[in-house]
């Protein structure tokens, strides 16, 4: 295998691995702390594999993309059990996002006997690999970054370039900032904070919905309580690595996915294939504890984060 051969599948599956989502960004903006990523992604891959399943006759190709928006509505719907309990209930984020990640699995796998008697389903039609039109035909770079690459790897660089700006430049975002800094500030000004509260929590579940959704349609192939393994965490270190901002967001997960490639296709790759297996598949969570370990406490978060909010009568 080539030099140019070798690139191309690490940065294809790069792309794949880093497509996990940048919606805990949105909710913590706001002010809620959002650990039960890991469970939103959970549930996310667990409907949309079963959208598949159920539909895959009748949209043929199409079928896994309409499964992705299947996975981030049913990631909505979850998601706003985290903003009852911290927006309306004030209960303790942490252990609120904690009950998610405990909860998803498990429904899962009960709804899976359910419904198919076993504990794993397998799906057929799946995300595929993709050529960009044109960007594909260039010598040695088209190879590499556009030939048989992620599409939904490319928009979720997209999907991050909008939520920055949604973020930074509407009026939307600078008022969720607003509750995520200062609710009482934000609330003598009008704004009203549970409202902005729960929207950042539901776009951060249909964001992670999609990230589940992707994960099990183009990565893989199926939902079992084994899926979803760490992923949501990884994404949560990603946040806090790229300092709450989309943009670094995005840019930490292609660091992660690289990572979690490796793990993957290093068998594949001269100099990585000597390595033993288990350190590879190790390597990303190695990593995203060393990354925690250095910049949490250095990544200043919104100063309400976490912080529950009673409106003053």
């Amino acid at each position: 295998m080539n030099l140019v051969n070798t690139l191309q599948i690490i940065v294809a599956n790069m792309l794949i691995y880093s497509t996990p989502s940048i919606g805990g960004v949105f909710s913590e903006r706001g002010g809620i702390v959002n650990v039960g990523l890991e469970g939103i992604m959970t549930i996310g891959a667990f409907s949309s594999v079963v959208f598949n399943l159920t539909t895959a006759g009748m949209f043929g190709s199409m079928t896994p993309w309409l499964s992705i928006l299947f996975g981030a509505l049913i990631g909505a719907l979850f998601s706003s059990l985290h903003a009852v309990a911290t927006v309306n209930l004030r209960a303790d984020h942490i252990v609120s996002g904690t009950v998610l990640n405990l909860m998803a699995p498990a429904l899962g796998v009960f709804l899976l006997q359910v419904f198919y008697q076993q504990g794993q389903i397998n799906i057929s039609e799946q995300i595929g690999y993709w050529n960009v039109p044109l960007l594909s035909n260039i010598p040695v770079i088209g190879k590499i970054f556009f030939s048989q690459t992620s599409l939904p790897g490319f928009l979720a660089i997209v999907v991050a370039i909008l939520a920055w700006y949604v973020l930074f430049k509407t009026r939307f975002g600078l008022r969720l900032r607003s509750v995520g800094e200062n609710p009482q500030a934000a609330d003598t000004l009008g704004i009203n904070v549970y409202a902005y509260r729960w929207a950042g929590v539901l776009l951060s579940g249909v964001l992670g919905g999609v990230g589940g959704a992707i994960y099990a349609q183009a990565i893989s192939g199926n939902f079992s309580v084994s899926t979803i393994a760490g992923q949501g965490f990884i994404s949560l270190a990603a946040m806090i690595f790229g300092k709450w901002n989309p943009i670094g967001a995005m840019l930490s997960s292609l660091l992660f996915g690289l990572f979690t490639s490796l793990a993957v296709i290093g068998g594949q790759i001269p100099g990585i294939k000597e390595i033993p297996s288990s350190f590879l598949q190790m390597a990303p969570y190695v990593f995203t504890i060393i990354i925690l370990a250095l910049f949490l406490g250095k990544a200043i978060a919104p100063k309400a984060d976490g912080v529950n909010y009673i409106k003053s009568k």
